[in-house]
């Protein structure tokens, strides 16, 4: 079962982002952390903190081991366009759009073996005088 995380709304053009996305495709995730940090695009940033996202759910909520965790999948899918405009010679204004980005990793990796709860032990009864108690 793969661990998913995504970033929303994410304020960069779909384009940049994916051009970051493509470089740690199908890598480890502790190589992806490296090459991200290495990046130089500010998109990178974005992407690293989705990929640790995704590193945090599996080894927090799903109980995955933290080294062998690799990107099954990751997609940069278009976010919502704020239309504005520009100034342009002879008092004309040119439209022109603030594109975002919505990204998707998702990782898979071995779950570690869940402890067995130690067996109860009886206790011993709190209705016992104490010593010296009368």
């Amino acid at each position: 079962m793969s661990v998913k995380a995504s970033a929303l709304g994410v304020r960069m053009s779909p384009r940049k982002v994916a051009v970051v996305a493509a470089l740690i495709r199908g890598r480890s995730v502790d190589d992806a952390l490296v090459i991200l940090s290495h990046t130089p695009r500010r998109s990178a940033e974005a992407v690293r903190k989705v990929v640790e996202s995704a590193k945090a759910n599996a080894t927090h909520n799903h109980n995955y081991k933290a080294d062998g965790l690799r990107i099954t999948e990751i997609r940069v899918a278009t976010g919502p366009s704020i239309k504005r405009y520009r100034p342009a010679a002879h008092g004309r204004a040119l439209p022109f759009l603030r594109r975002s980005s919505h990204i998707y990793v998702e990782v898979d990796g071995e779950q570690r073996v869940a402890k067995k709860p130690a067996a109860d032990k009886p206790k011993p009864s709190t209705n016992a005088k104490a010593k010296g108690d009368k």
